[in-house]
Parts: C-alpha cells; structure tokens; sequence
C-alpha cells in the first residue's frame, strides 16, 4: 500500500480512537497521559514506522491500528 495513504488512513483511526475515549474509560499510564496524547504518541511511532516500511505488507490503516494494539513492539522504542 502507498505509505501517504496508509499514514492518513492511522490518522484517521486514532483520531477515530481518541474522540470516542472518554477519560472515565481510559486506563492511565504512570506518565498519566490524556486519551489524545496517548493516540498522538501513538500516531507518531506509527508513522515512524510506516515510513521505514515496517508497515508495506499491510492493506489498511485499521489493519495498522490493530496490529499496534495487539503488539506495541512493533513500535520502535515504544514505552
């Protein structure tokens, strides 16, 4: 997939994300980050990623999303 169309596609999930968080549902870190900084780091590292082709073998930003939900790992340098 084109790597511009799969980053606005995780910007648009994580955006998605962030807007339907409520603070009452969210579980807080110890960095006590807000819902929508933890989508932007998030977001960040994802487009990180994307851009040194960590992403290429997947169809959709949902698919991208997901994957990072599942396994933060794949996120260089994630803490």
């Amino acid at each position: 997939m084109n790597r511009d169309k799969l980053i606005d596609q995780i910007k648009d999930e994580y955006a998605r994300l962030a807007s339907t968080e409520s603070q009452e549902d969210f579980i807080q870190s110890t960095t006590d980050l807000t819902p929508e900084g933890y989508y932007e780091k998030l977001l960040s590292k994802a487009i990180d990623e994307i851009n040194k082709g960590t992403f290429d073998d997947f169809k959709s930003g949902e698919e991208v999303v997901s994957a990072i939900a599942n396994d933060k790992s794949l996120l260089s340098g994630w803490k």
